[in-house]
């Protein structure tokens, strides 16, 4: 299949859902998992909504692209998420044998690649997509949490 769309487009769509986080006051992440071009889940952090540590944005489209495909492995998938994934998260991206990660804000101090966490050998990582405007919304929530306290 010819693809028609970049990964800038898709990042475009993971940072709508963080925009959306924002809102909420959530921390601004957000998460799409695509299939031959086309979204399959949609997600943001909801740990404040749902009071629950583990309902980051990429637990949240891994469980609706399980739904959507009737299995719990995601290959021939990419996730782009605005937030390098931690720890947690990159552990069920392993036993999810997601095909392919993209995504934009580095996390220096708990993403994965930080912590030493591994992928599945088969999943292929860029990082860097769109960071600037996915750090500039973290920056701004953080910014703006700090100033309500």
């Amino acid at each position: 299949m010819i693809n028609m769309f970049d990964d800038t487009y898709f990042m475009k769509k993971a940072l709508q859902e963080a925009e959306e986080a924002f809102n909420k006051g959530e921390v601004p992440v957000g998460a799409v998992i695509v299939v031959d071009n086309r979204i399959i889940a949609r997600a943001h952090n909801l740990t404040e909504t749902l009071n629950d540590v583990t309902a980051h944005a990429e637990m949240q489209a891994i469980t609706a692209a399980a739904n959507f495909l009737g299995g719990k492995y995601l290959q021939d998938c990419t996730i782009y998420v605005t937030l390098e994934p931690c720890q947690m998260c990159a552990g069920a991206l392993y036993w999810s044998q997601i095909s392919k990660l993209v995504y934009g804000a580095k996390d220096e101090h708990r993403g994965c690649g930080a912590l030493g966490t591994k992928l599945h050998p088969k999943t292929e990582v860029i990082e860097g997509v769109l960071s600037e405007e996915a750090s500039a919304l973290l920056k701004r929530f953080f910014i703006e949490k700090r100033n309500l306290n």
